[in-house]
Parts: C-alpha cells; structure tokens; sequence
C-alpha cells in the first residue's frame, strides 16, 4: 500500500464531543497504523461561528487523546496552509477552470424560486432538486442579472446520465445517479465555498488518501467525486463510519449522554480509558486487554469497521475507565489525583501516602473518590453521616465496647480486632464487618481493613469506636 494519509478536518465552532473525536482517533490510528500521516486541518468558512478559542480547545483535546498531527496549522507542512479561510485563491482557481469547462454556471434562482420548485416536484411525486433553470442563460441574460444587482451562486453542473460508483471501506459497493443529484451549489452569492467543494478541493490538494466521517456524509460523496473527476484530481479512499447512538435509538447527544472532551478531562477521565472505549465503539478489537495508543495502532483494521450503528454504553465507558486506574503505577496515580484542584494533597502525610494509594485505589473511578477517602482517613471534622449513624442502631449494643476492648489490646491491626469481635460475640459476615466499616469510615464498603487500620491508626481507631458507642445510647 502507498503511503497512507489522512486528515482529520473539523470546523471550530464548538468543543469536539465523543462523535467527531471518535472520527479523530480511528483517522489518527488508521495512519498510525501503516506509518503515515494524520493531517489536522481547519475547516472555518463560516466565519461568524468560527473562533480561534475553540481552535484551540481542539488542538488541546487531540492532544490529550494522543492524537497528535504530523502536517497541520501550528506545524505547517507542504500543502498548507490548514485553514480553510486563507485558501480562497486556490478554490477560486477551480472555480474558474470549472467554469472554463463548462461544468460549472451562476445560478439567481431566489429561494421563493427554489421553493417553488420542491414544491411542484414533490407534488409530482419527484425527488425535490434543482430543476436546472438557470443552465442555459446566455451570455447577456446573465450580465443583465449582474447589472440588476442579482448575486448569483455558482452551480455544479452535473451530467445527467452518470452513474456515481465507488468501493466504501465501510459499507461497501455504493450507486448513485447523477440525476437524482441534480445541479449543487459550490459557492454562496456571498462568495464562501461550500463544505461540498473546499472540503473534496483540500482532500485532492493535500494528497489525501484515505478519509474516515460519519455515514451522514455518505450521501456528500457522489456530489465530491463529480467535482474531482471534472478536475482531474485524484481522489480519496472514503470509509463512511456507523454513527454513535444514544438510549433513545437516536444520535447521541447532550441529553443522551455525551460529553465534551474537555467534560471528560476535567471530570479526571483517563486519556487512555477514553480512547480503549472509543477505539472499540464501531470498531472490533479481537484483543480485549487495556491498550495503549500505540497498542490500538498495531492492532487497527479497516475490515473491523462495523457498518451497523454504534450504542453508547456510559458503563461499559466506565469499565474502561476503572480498568485504567487499575494500571496506574503509584506515582501515575498520584499525578492523577493531584490533578483536581479542589483538594490539596498536602491532607495526607507524606509517610502514609504509598499505603493510601494502595487502599484506596480499587476503590476509586474519578480523582473526586481519592480525596473523599482522603477526608473520612485524615480529616479532624470527620463525622459518620446521618443514614450510616441510622444504620448503627441495629447492632448489637456490646458491638463497640467488645471492639474497644480489642482496640486497647492490639492497636491499629484491625484483623485482629475483627477476630476478637468474632470471638466474643460469635457474629460474621455482614453482622462483623458492616458496623465496623461504618463506625470507621462511614461507608459500608471500601478499602481492606488492615490497610484502614495503618491509616487511621491507633488512637483514631479507639476515637472513632468510642463515637460509634456513643451513638448506640
């Protein structure tokens, strides 16, 4: 296979969300995968949506995502330069060799025309396109228009009778008429390209090859195929990938449960859990181990590509997620949860930091988690809640003072404690352990008791224990 290279081409009027960063990965693996190259390039040609802030929060997020360009705004590169508004001399050299051949014409069709002429279709029982009433205006009707202050858009001329073919790498053999097209707007009356042309325009230019989008464009291709055709350019490989959906059947979205990638990174998501998630939505990994960007690379295959929709699970993104935490070596993990700045580090002792990690990191999904483990370990104002002391009334009423006792004997080992509780009063299971996490630490479950034991230590062990008791009178 030549060089593979493709691109990933978002417009910067928002934050990228699961959808087009799932696009941003598998374009960024596919070129990974056959040491090519992943081409970021700008696509701002609605410049009253476009914002350099949100350019910027993309390069961001790619990066954190690991998808990091090889040819782009900030880098350059042979084929620059990667934002579409300073490419207006290049479309309007095609602009004019179309029209030279014949293939393209100005179009002053006003939209009260154009609606008209849906309407008479669709009545008719036919497909609504542009019926083409513009294609034969002479040389002089058209200047009169211009002289009459009309602003014309330009128009693709289509050939009737083609048939549009190409090979999808998603989905296969794909047909489409010409006719059923009909003429399509390349250039607004204010002068913009379309994303029809300067989107297939840029593909040819940059020597793309391969370019990965959602089936929502399937539908773009034949009309891009045409234009490059006409200008004897070379076209790219399309693969068109199955959209995400959410609960509802339906496109995910905000109400479905998608999320920014600057969302997930201030939630304190792993980079890595993310892309493992997203790298195997639509896609079939035959490993099912947590892999690294590079692993994910290796291992990528166009043929995986799942051409059914992909549904959105928050918990199996959340089985990723915990999986990644379980890789984290300690100082990773500690890196990690320093990163919430809500909480500073310093509440944990420096001595005790090893063992706190390792208690509570099974424990733990999100930064926010360490630190509540944080507070109910090292926090003075420590107090079991209002549900757990409501919980406490059921024990036995020598529970505690049997613990105390323990607790005077063997200190912060807290396995012995448990087996002299068991001994005494002959309870286990749930009866044992239960009160004793809550008088401890608040919480039915969570980190080993012997480990809780180190971290609480002796005296705030027998504290905690004398309050549970207090508790029960």
């Amino acid at each position: 296979m030549h060089t593979v290279k493709t691109r990933f081409a978002p417009s910067p009027t928002g934050l990228i969300h699961l959808g087009n960063a799932r696009t941003a990965l598998f374009s960024a693996l596919l070129a990974k995968h056959f040491q090519g190259t992943f081409l970021l390039r700008i696509e701002d040609t609605d410049l009253e949506r476009s914002k350099e802030e949100y350019t910027l929060a993309l390069e961001h997020d790619l990066c954190w995502m690991q998808c990091r360009w090889n040819e782009g705004p900030d880098i350059g590169g042979e084929y620059g330069p990667y934002w579409q508004s300073e490419r207006e001399a290049i479309y309007n050299r095609y602009y004019k060799k179309l029209e030279e051949l014949g293939r393209a014409y100005a179009c002053f069709c006003s939209e009260e025309q154009l609606n008209i002429s849906r309407k008479v279709q669709r009545i008719a029982g036919q497909a609504p396109r542009y019926a083409g009433t513009c294609r034969h205006l002479s040389e002089s009707e058209r200047q009169q228009k211009l002289a009459a202050g009309l602003k014309p858009v330009l128009r693709f001329q289509v050939d009737d009778g083609a048939v549009i073919e190409f090979e999808d790498l998603v989905k296969g053999k794909q047909k489409f008429l010409a006719s059923d097209i009909g003429d399509f707007i390349i250039r607004r009356a204010d002068g913009a390209p379309t994303f029809m042309f300067c989107n297939a325009i840029d593909d040819a230019f940059m020597h793309v090859t391969h370019v990965l989008r959602g089936e929502d464009h399937l539908t773009n291709t034949p009309r891009q195929l045409m234009i490059l055709q006409a200008l004897s350019l070379e076209a790219p490989i399309y693969g068109h990938i199955s959209l995400i959906l959410g609960s509802d059947g339906a496109p995910l979205s905000k109400r479905t449960g998608s999320k920014s990638i600057r969302e997930l990174e201030e939630l304190g998501w792993l980079s890595d859990s993310v892309l493992n998630y997203l790298a195997r939505l639509g896609h079939y990994y035959v490993d099912n181990d947590f892999m690294s960007f590079q692993q994910l690379a290796e291992k990528f295959a166009i043929n995986n590509l799942s051409s059914s929709s992909a549904k959105y699970d928050p918990q199996q993104m959340l089985y990723w997620q915990k999986t990644g935490v379980a890789q984290l070596s300690n100082d990773a993990f500690w890196h990690w949860i320093s990163s919430d700045d809500q909480f500073s580090p310093d509440i944990i002792p420096a001595a005790l930091r090893d063992t706190f990690i390792q208690a509570v990191k099974p424990n733990v999904i999100f930064p926010k988690d360490a630190w509540h483990w944080a507070n109910i370990f090292f926090a003075n104002d420590w107090l079991v809640n209002p549900a757990q002391e409501e919980s406490l009334q059921t024990t036995n009423p020598n529970f505690f003072n049997t613990a105390l006792a323990a607790a005077d004997t063997h200190g912060a080992d807290l396995v012995a404690v448990v087996n002299a509780i068991k001994e005494n009063l002959g309870v286990k299971g749930k009866q044992l352990f239960m009160p004793l996490r809550i008088a401890l630490t608040g919480e039915e479950h969570g980190p080993e008791l012997a480990l809780i034991g180190q971290l609480l230590g002796a005296e705030k062990i027998k504290q905690r224990l004398n309050d549970a008791t207090l508790l029960l009178k």
